[in-house]
Parts: structure tokens; sequence; C-alpha cells
């Protein structure tokens, strides 16, 4: 039986080796290791990347949630508006800043249902938060208006989104951040943790640089408030900047292979597939994440035919007593969503023949 894997990290690193080594001997002969040029470098691509003014490297998507949260003004008594629809650290940002997560159901897309922002809107509320999933941007140009008329500022978690593009105009350039995580399995991915923030406010981009430094400002040696040790490492900055370079073929990869799925898939009538026929939205399918009415069926028989499918989100993060959310809801669509999910194998790394397996038992599944 074939084995297809939901990521390859060894096959990437055979990718990009020469390119990967060369940077982790200029860091190391060098000793650059806090806060060198190799930062500064992939500071600077990002931002062009995202077009933004700015870009500032941090430790993880959650504390460029946190920082962003803080830089806003977000603090104890305010209400976020969050998506029920997301992975945890979104609302836990919102928590740990002293705020209260208010809770929106999703669309039909996995993002939050914009139509239901307002009816959650209260005199505390402070922000929004809205999350780009798996590759596809929120109505950016809906939120925006929804904040300008309420005064609330936006932060974009655009951590499983970098590149996807609404308008013309992409994730993580819209708010007054956007957020980014370089978790190992994500489009660009880092070996080990790593995040940012991008924005076009001077002042938000100086927060964030003293706050991730324990709020010092390291050209002058002021501190500036009790800040956080949440900066990106250079080591890990300069094997992102290499891998940036190579960011746009593996998301043009990425778009084939949601192609091919979807050409081989579209017949199926028990199975939802993540094409939503918007010409706004150029998506970059972070994960392709299908809805199967079978739902653990459909994803036990893939694992068990050698298919690796990601299922995380099959029990809705408010559901956790400890996480203190049961009380708001309830949420219809997020919880069909968490019935259903299942993401297939996505990276650029895949090859052809995988592909075609994936989509062997899928079909097998189906008819038999």
């Amino acid at each position: 039986m074939r084995q297809v894997p939901f990521v390859n990290p060894k096959r990437g690193y055979q990718n990009l080796k020469a390119e990967l080594d060369a940077a982790y001997r200029d860091v190391m002969e060098n000793g650059e290791l806090i806060q060198r040029r190799h930062l500064k470098s992939f500071e600077e691509n990002l931002a062009r990347f995202v077009e933004t003014r700015y870009a500032v490297g941090l430790n993880s998507g959650y504390d460029a949630l946190h920082l962003s949260l803080r830089a806003a003004g977000v603090g104890v008594g305010d209400e976020v508006i969050v998506p029920a629809h997301t992975f945890v650290a979104t609302a836990s940002a919102v928590v740990h800043v002293g705020a209260r997560p208010i809770l929106v159901d999703v669309g039909r897309d996995f993002n939050i249902a914009v139509e239901q922002i307002e009816k959650a809107i209260t005199p505390r509320t402070k922000a929004i938060l809205p999350v780009h999933l798996s590759g596809h941007m929120a109505d950016m140009p809906r939120i925006m208006e929804i904040a300008a008329h309420h005064r609330l500022a936006v932060v974009e978690d655009a951590c499983q989104s970098l590149g996807a593009r609404l308008n013309g105009k992409g994730a993580g350039s819209w708010g007054i951040t956007g957020c980014w995580s370089f978790y190992p399995f994500k489009m660009l991915g880092a070996y080990g943790d790593g995040g940012a923030i991008t924005t076009n406010d001077t002042r938000i981009a100086q927060f964030a640089r003293r706050m991730r430094y324990n709020g010092e400002d390291r050209e002058t040696g002021e501190y500036h408030g009790h800040g956080f040790t949440c900066l990106l490492d250079n080591l890990q900055a300069a094997f992102l900047d290499v891998k940036l370079r190579h960011l746009p073929d593996w998301i043009a990869r990425r778009q084939a292979i949601a192609r091919q799925y979807r050409a081989a898939l579209s017949d199926l009538p028990d199975l939802l597939l993540p094409h939503y026929d918007d010409p706004r939205h150029n998506d970059v399918y972070q994960n392709y994440t299908v809805r199967a009415r079978q739902g653990s069926a459909f994803s036990e028989f893939l694992k068990a035919n050698g298919i690796e499918v990601l299922t995380q989100f099959r029990k809705p993060y408010y559901r956790h007593p400890a996480l203190n959310l049961m009380e708001q809801g309830p949420f219809p669509e997020t919880e069909a969503i968490s019935r259903e999910v299942c993401s297939l194998p996505m990276n650029a790394e895949l090859e052809d023949a995988e592909i075609a397996e994936v989509i062997r038992v899928v079909r097998a599944f189906y008819l038999g």
C-alpha cells in the first residue's frame, strides 16, 4: 500500500539543501544568532511580499496575535469578535490581554460569517479578529466597512493564508496588523516555530520591535514597558528568507494540485470541495479542506489506506470546558464542519503519483 504523507519536510529540505545549508553556514560561521542582518533581510522581504511598509519577526503566530492586540489597546473589560471555527490560539490571545472573545459562527467557506458580526457588537467591543483559514481570505471589504462604522480595530489572523489575495489586495495588509505563523508545516515554515506581524503603522511596528525584546529599544537601550521574550531567531529568519524566494512557485504548485483534486472529485455529491467560484479571491490552499457527509468514516478510511489526513477541528475549541467559552453559541455551521472536516494531503512536494493515489482512495470510499 502506497503511503501519502500530509506534509513532507524531508523532501522539502532535500529540494533546497544547498541553499539552506549555505544559510546555516553563513549564520553559524559569523556567529550571528540574535537580531542580526538575516532577520532584517527577512523582515524587509516579507513586508515587500505582503505589500506593507513593515514586518516584525516574532517567535510564533500566537505572539503576533498577542502583541497586535496589545498594540491596538485591547485590554481588561474589552471584547474582541473572533470566529467560532479556528485554532484556539486566536481566542487565547484575546484572553491573555485580559479581554473576552466573542464568538461568531462561520460560513460555508470556513471563515467568519460577516452578516452575523454586527449582532455581536456591544459597547465593550474593541476589535474584530477575522481568520483567513486554509488559504482563503475572509470577506475583508465588508469587515473593514463594519469596523470603520463602529470604530473598531481589525487584526488579521492570516497565519494560514500567506500570499492569498482578495480584490488584488493581500492577506495581512488590510487591518492594523497581519499576523503570521511559520510553524514548520505552514507553506512558509521554519525549522522550529516562528511568526511575524506585517503593518503599515510606524507606531505599531516600533511597539512590536520593543515588546518582542523585553520592552527594550535595542538601539538606545531604553525600556518602554514590561515586554516579552518573543523574537524570531536569526537562524530561523535566514532559513525563512531562503524559502520566501520559492513561495510563489510553491503557491502555483498548490493551486495546480487543487485543480487536479477538483477535476477528479467534483462529481461526488457527498464531498464538498473548497472551491467557491468567487472571482475576487486568489486562494493559496494552505490546506485542501473538504467536508464529507460521512465524517470520521471517510477520514478513517483514508488513513487506513495510506493517506495521511488532518481532522484537527473535530471538537470545536469552545467545547473544551477549561477554556470557559461553553456558554456561547449555538454555532450550527461550526458544529456541522466539526463533524465533516477533513484536510487532504496538500504540499508543494507532492508528486503526481501521490496525488493520483489520494484521488483513487477518495473515489474508492464513495464508489467502491
